[in-house]
């Protein structure tokens, strides 16, 4: 079949969604302070403000309501809530999330009401969470998840699919369309990013090793909070160089992980476990442009109506606020309390020291502390790392935490509380080898500039 076959409510129906979804999405939209958004993320933005007095109770409700909704429907045994297969699976999960669902809860209150020890209720800590990146989440889900259709369901990433597999699969091992997922991440918020991947993954577009790499590789950190963390180790007169150190890194490492463990040993298998076939072969009578265009317009005039993309919308929004907020709030506490209350980051950093002395990096010492605490948040070493004298290394410092990307306050919470297939083991081999792939070409290009 070709485009020219279809009627013209089916065209429409592809390329109207799928413009909105785009300008929604990706359109790059330039504040007075020069810095580049997207329109999600400023109707975010207004929520996050009109809400700011509410939002740490609002999350403390939602993370308490999963935990109880969980332990009742565990409970109430197998069966429960089969009528509903959506809160089914929201509520019905496996024993380590309840636990740690019940955790997030025990933090969250903890937080909003600062009883018990300073360690879970500081603002470094439980309080940088409940009080700040939770607000965040909230906003960011309720529009992200509500309009995530447009991408998702109206023949967008069957176009990009088609037309960019012959850039994605060689480079990447990837499919196409994973190419909107970093876009998505690249003008907008990681969080957008994995949020695609998960649930293009469920619905069968990825394997569980594309699923994996996508999430893991691809959702970067976005131009605007690249920018916060550049100013705060006052470099951000250098943005440019900055920025431009960070797409080298992160594409030669796009380039490596894919093909090294624990990635490339993840199974080519969709989430039903059928094998993958990865032909994406073109037919006859078609270019890359034609054939994406026809299985764009196919998809569009598949989609259903308004009812259905709200609801499919709403159910976005419980998915996140409930599947993933208590679980950014359980680990991501216990990350930050490690990182803020115990030397367990400086240790492991050790090992660092000699590597950067080898480098000729300034202030070897205080830098290795710096380089692994990023697990835990990557605002962390830009924090630790402003005081440092030398421009060099701070500078060094903001372009690797960036790079490294995993990072359990948010991604690293984000994928876990997803059904992306990777385990925390999974993310920190992840994270160390980015460290090991992406501090030499980073240090490199830092010795060109200062």
């Amino acid at each position: 079949m070709k485009a020219k076959d279809f009627s013209a409510s089916s065209h429409l129906k592809f390329i109207i969604p799928s413009l909105i979804g785009i300008f929604l999405f990706m359109f790059p939209i330039f504040g007075d302070d020069g810095a580049v958004t997207i329109p999600i993320a400023i109707l975010a933005g207004w929520v996050e403000t009109w809400l700011a007095d509410y939002l740490s109770l609002i999350m403390m409700i939602i993370i308490s309501i999963t935990a109880i909704g969980t332990v009742i429907t565990k409970a109430a045994g197998k069966e429960a809530l089969s009528g509903s297969p959506f809160f089914q699976s929201l509520f019905n999960v496996p024993p380590v999330w309840v636990v740690t669902r019940l955790l997030g809860m025990i933090f969250a209150i903890m937080v909003y009401f600062q009883i018990g020890p300073e360690a879970i209720t500081s603002a470094n800590t439980g309080g940088l969470l409940l009080d700040s990146l939770l607000h965040v989440l909230f906003a960011v889900f309720l529009f992200a998840g509500l309009f995530l259709p447009l991408l998702l369901n109206y023949g967008l990433l069957e176009l990009f699919g088609v037309i960019l597999t012959k850039i994605m699969r060689p480079l990447f091992r990837l499919p196409g369309r994973s190419s909107i997922d970093s876009l998505a991440s690249w003008l907008g918020d990681g969080t957008i990013g994995v949020l695609l991947t998960s649930k293009q993954y469920e619905e069968g577009y990825y394997t569980k090793r594309e699923a994996a790499v996508i999430g893991t590789t691809f959702s970067v950190v976005s131009i605007t909070f690249s920018l916060v963390v550049i100013q705060e180790v006052g470099l951000g007169d250098m943005f440019g160089q900055f920025y431009l150190t960070v797409a080298i890194a992160g594409f030669i490492a796009a380039l490596i992980m894919p093909r090294i463990p624990p990635l490339s040993r993840k199974a080519d298998t969709y989430v039903t476990e059928e094998p993958s076939d990865n032909k994406e072969e073109v037919p006859e009578h078609h270019n890359l442009i034609t054939y994406g265009y026809t299985k764009a317009v196919e998809q569009g005039s598949k989609a259903s109506g308004v009812a259905n993309f709200l609801k499919q919308g709403f159910q976005n929004i419980l998915d996140m606020w409930m599947g993933v907020a208590p679980i950014v709030m359980a680990l991501g506490t216990i990350a930050l309390v490690i990182a803020e209350f115990t030397p367990f980051f400086t240790w492991i950093g050790m090992p660092f020291i000699p590597l950067l002395e080898l480098m000729q990096v300034p202030y070897a010492q205080e830098a290795s502390e710096t380089i692994l605490v990023g697990f835990a948040d990557m605002f962390l070493p830009a924090i630790i790392g402003s005081s440092i004298e030398s421009e060099m290394t701070r500078f060094i410092i903001a372009s690797l935490s960036v790079t490294q990307l995993i990072y359990m306050s948010e991604v690293g919470g984000l994928l876990l509380g997803s059904k992306v297939p990777v385990n925390i083991k999974d993310l920190f081999i992840i994270f160390l080898l980015r460290t090991i792939i992406t501090l030499p070409i980073i240090t490199l290009i830092a010795h060109l500039l200062f």
